[in-house]
């Protein structure tokens, strides 16, 4: 497992960062989760309609609290926690598929440039893919592998048994599932998506 939690050297952050900005996805590199904590809340504008995607790592930065609980921003979880899934279900999906910004996490990044993002119910890769107009994603560098071979191996071998340990303390569940993923060759729409990379080891 310590394969899959080890941060690169400076020379491999620089490439990858090259390689992402050559795919469309702006990278910037921090130090810390303070770092990147900061950084988000730079590029949020006051005000903004944002869904903060369930992260561990968001969690362990404080960005989701402050995304839902500063009164900064029009916190779309916020207002889908208030809403009738029974009598409102439609409305609740569109609100989740296309928010201005949304702000989460990936499960590897190729020295390539490639993003993989994994999903057992998928409720976070429609805004991803194509519906949020803004993105924000946030990972620790251990996430960086060599290409997409090894993204799928780090997925199944090290991120699913940690997730599944996760979903069974906090809802229950006897396990999680690869059951859809996303993969970024590339990015069309010019400064849509903005990757923080941090030089912790942070999330899973």
């Amino acid at each position: 497992m310590d394969k899959w939690n080890k941060i690169p050297d400076e020379e491999t952050l620089e490439k990858t960062a090259q390689a992402l900005k050559a795919n469309g996805i702006e990278a910037l590199v921090v130090e810390n989760g303070q770092e990147a904590k900061n950084k988000v809340l730079e590029l949020l504008p006051k005000g903004a309609e944002v869904m903060d995607m369930s992260s561990v790592t968001l969690q362990e930065t404080g960005i989701s609290k402050e995304i839902n609980e500063s009164g900064k921003f029009n916190s779309v979880k916020n207002k889908l926690s208030s809403m009738n899934r029974e009598t409102e279900g439609k409305e609740m999906q569109a609100l989740g598929v296309a928010p201005e910004w949304a702000v989460g996490s990936v499960h590897a990044v190729t020295t390539d440039g490639k993003v993989v993002v994994a999903s057992n119910t998928g409720s976070q890769l429609p805004a991803y893919a194509y519906g949020a107009a803004h993105i924000i994603w946030v990972a620790g560098a251990q996430k960086i592998v060599k290409d997409l071979d090894e993204a799928m191996k780090r997925i199944y071998e090290y991120v699913l048994p940690l997730e599944s340990k996760r979903v069974q303390k906090a809802y229950g569940m006897s396990h999680s599932n690869v059951s859809k993923l996303l993969i970024f060759n590339k990015e069309i729409n010019p400064d849509r998506i903005k990757i923080i990379l941090v030089k912790k080891s942070l999330g899973f």
